[in-house]
């Protein structure tokens, strides 16, 4: 059973682009690991402090057409190392979702009701989140809350999720 779970930042924007989630001018490193230190640095929100709102987070959830702009695989790679699996959000570009399952990570998508409740437990304090990929189902925990949502994904993605990715996957049937 593949299993993703940890502690959830929400992001309450649409439209978060790939140049914010990792800047154009770190897309000239070839280790991962360099891209470390500067996940989400150019992104403005209220809120959020690169410095301290990433300690800790396993989960990012936001609004809609999250990883719009370039395409690119630094984006899903600077989550990556950061230990940063599964993002989930109202809708994605299409690129950047497949790019995520591409690497053996989860984009998910929520209905905006869904996301909304999730949003509202983070205001109560840490959240942490269970995902189950085999039954397709998260588990969201916080203080006095815990609820249960499903969610969509094709056997194929999940293939990817399970195996770490496409080149594990290929790895293994080519």
């Amino acid at each position: 059973m593949k299993e993703f779970k940890g502690k959830i930042l929400c992001l309450d924007r649409s439209d978060i682009n790939t140049d914010e989630i990792i800047p154009a001018k770190y897309l000239t490193e070839i280790e991962k690991i360099a891209m470390q230190p500067h996940l989400l640095e150019d992104l403005t929100l209220e809120g959020f402090d690169v410095t301290k709102s990433l300690q800790d987070v396993a989960v990012i959830v936001t609004r809609e057409n999250f990883g719009c702009g370039s395409s690119r695989e630094h984006a899903p790679w600077a989550l990556e190392v950061n230990g940063i699996h599964v993002v989930i959000a109202q809708s994605f570009a299409r690129i950047f979702r497949q790019n995520m399952f591409n690497c053996g990570m989860l984009a998910i998508t929520l209905k905006k009701q869904e996301i909304d409740t999730i949003f509202d437990c983070c205001k109560t304090g840490d959240t942490f989140l269970l995902v189950d990929v085999e039954t397709a189902m998260i588990q969201v925990t916080a203080q006095d809350k815990d609820m249960t949502f499903g969610f969509t994904i094709s056997e194929f993605d999940k293939t990817l999720v399970r195996k770490g990715g496409w080149v594990e996957y290929a790895d293994e049937n080519y």
